[in-house]
């Protein structure tokens, strides 16, 4: 840790943001827990880095307020706030070394020299470029010139660290190790990182908690990864988190257990949790059910609560997993991913196969009306 600082808050209180009289945000409530590493996911257009450039100062609220801790932040200039951001262009100089990079902002605020010493030591350690403090930016990797990027930004002590799309221009096997070192960084300082990405994977990967923005500027629901994943709260989530398969039903609820039933293909066992009571005897639903928790077979196998028969369409080989699209007798195509394990003897499934679809009742996720 960069120095003992007592974790604020940050909250957003009835913020809505027009450009040009188009609403890109409408009355966000937000609460980012200091200390954490928060990730706002959401497609493009979905209002996120509004968020983040609100939190930074860049822009002002049209409505509403921003708090750092007990402090009301809306109004308080860019260069007075204790929060840094790094952008997906990294904006370095060109014409500076990474010393002279990280020592700049430093510089500007007329610190002694041997504190800039020790603190860009310092800074450069934490992110791992000790051997490359006096090389050129031209010299350095992508990945490098990121942590560069990064120490420049921490090297101040920010409250919050707001993190913008700052992984897209890095490679797959980069980024996947850029995203593990983020988070040792922040385990690290203890800085809140706010993280705003479009990639499930990254937003899943670092997030303590996370949020899920629609395309009309509105938050659909804010969990831990886990709870997004296995409990999403709308289609929308379903589908964007993830993949999953979506079927409309309607219920047939009484004291003994529920059921849907889904048109031209059968009724089935669902579960539905004690905070659903909107689910009712003869509503119309939409469920949701992950193409992992379904086991594909030729055979009839005990022991699942519900199956569905259908044939095999096509097959796509990941690597890791192999997924099957399944037509069922409604035409509806089911995704099931299976794992390549070796050690399982597994039956040999091929093209235009009819095969069973086996699932537990639990696996479901029933959403909204």
């Amino acid at each position: 840790m960069l120095r003992d600082k007592k974790l604020k808050n940050i909250v957003l209180k009835d913020v809505s943001k027009t450009y040009n009289g188009e609403l890109i945000l409408e009355d966000i409530n937000l609460k980012i827990p200091g200390g954490q590493f928060f990730a706002l996911l959401g497609p493009s257009g979905s209002g996120k880095t509004t968020i983040l450039r609100l939190i930074g100062g860049f822009e002002q609220p049209t409505q509403g307020e921003i708090y750092l801790g007990d402090e009301n932040i809306t109004d308080v200039p860019i260069n007075e706030r204790r929060v840094n951001t790094v952008f997906q262009q990294y904006a370095l100089f060109p014409h500076m070394n990474v010393f002279e990079n990280v020592a700049y902002s430093l510089r500007i605020r007329n610190v002694d020299a041997d504190a800039i010493e020790k603190k860009v030591h310092k800074v450069l350690r934490s992110v791992g470029l000790e051997k490359q403090i006096y090389k050129d930016i031209s010299q350095l990797s992508g990945g490098q010139q990121q942590r560069v990027a990064l120490a420049r930004a921490i090297v101040n002590e920010p409250e919050v660290l707001l993190l913008d799309e700052p992984l897209a221009a890095l490679d797959l096997k980069l980024r996947e190790r850029m995203l593990i070192e983020l988070i040792e960084l922040q385990s690290t300082l203890k800085t809140t990182f706010v993280y705003v990405t479009h990639d499930q994977f990254e937003a899943l990967t670092v997030a303590d908690t996370m949020a899920i923005m629609n395309e009309d500027g509105h938050i659909e629901q804010i969990g831990t990864p886990k709870e997004i994943y296995e409990f999403p709260v709308s289609s929308f989530v379903a589908r964007f988190v993830g993949t999953t398969n979506i079927l409309t039903g309607i219920i047939h609820k009484n004291s003994q257990r529920t059921q849907i039933e889904i048109p031209n293909l059968g009724t089935f066992e669902v579960y539905v949790p004690e905070n659903k009571k909107w689910v009712v005897d003869g509503g119309r639903v939409l469920m949701s059910i992950r193409p992992e928790k379904i086991e594909i077979r030729k055979s009839l196998v005990e022991g699942f609560s519900n199956k569905w028969l259908g044939v095999v369409e096509a097959i796509v080989y990941h690597g890791r997993s192999t997924q099957y699209n399944v037509r069922l007798k409604n035409d509806q195509i089911i995704q099931v991913f299976e794992q390549n394990e070796e050690h399982f003897e597994r039956e040999v499934i091929d093209y235009d196969d009819q095969v069973y679809l086996y699932w537990q009742k639990e696996n479901v996720v029933l959403l909204e009306k």
